[in-house]
């Protein structure tokens, strides 16, 4: 299952659980903008704050339509690799604060030459049942999984 030889890859769709958790938090940071006692230049700051978030991370991150929007993970002997629509497969390096549970993986990692760690949702419905399973076991237990991407 670990072994370096036996590649891995999976490719993820739109999640819905996701889809709705986001327009949820969005609903609630639009209506404690509402409710809260401030100058109207500055609730109107607040909501246009919050529609560009929407505008950002919803085709990006959420319904996954933009070109930047990353859609597979594998890995090969090279190391970790995602799938970006715009670019294809990308080297990155999995970070130690990636975390697997049942309901969702999240997916924290670094292109090599970026300055930041970056980071990715991926819910249980947007990936067959014992492809997410396979996802959360690799993230657990494959070798050099930390390792820099070569």
């Amino acid at each position: 299952m670990s072994s370096p030889s036996k590649p891995f890859e999976c490719r993820w769709r739109p999640s819905a659980i996701l889809l709705v958790l986001y327009l949820t938090a969005l609903g609630l940071a639009l209506l404690s903008v509402a409710l809260i006692d401030i100058a109207p230049g500055w609730r109107f700051l607040a909501w246009a704050a919050c529609f560009a978030h929407a505008l950002w991370v919803l085709p990006r991150y959420v319904l996954l339509s933009h070109r930047q929007a990353f859609l597979g993970l594998r890995r090969t002997e090279a190391g970790w690799a995602l799938w970006r629509q715009g670019e294809g497969w990308l080297a990155v390096q999995l970070r130690p604060d990636s975390l697997a549970l049942p309901w969702v993986v999240v997916l924290r990692f670094r292109i090599p030459g970026e300055r930041f760690s970056r980071g990715l949702c991926i819910a249980c419905d947007a990936l067959p049942a014992e492809q997410h399973r396979r996802l959360r076991v690799q993230l657990k237990f494959s070798r050099r999984r930390w390792a820099a991407a070569e």
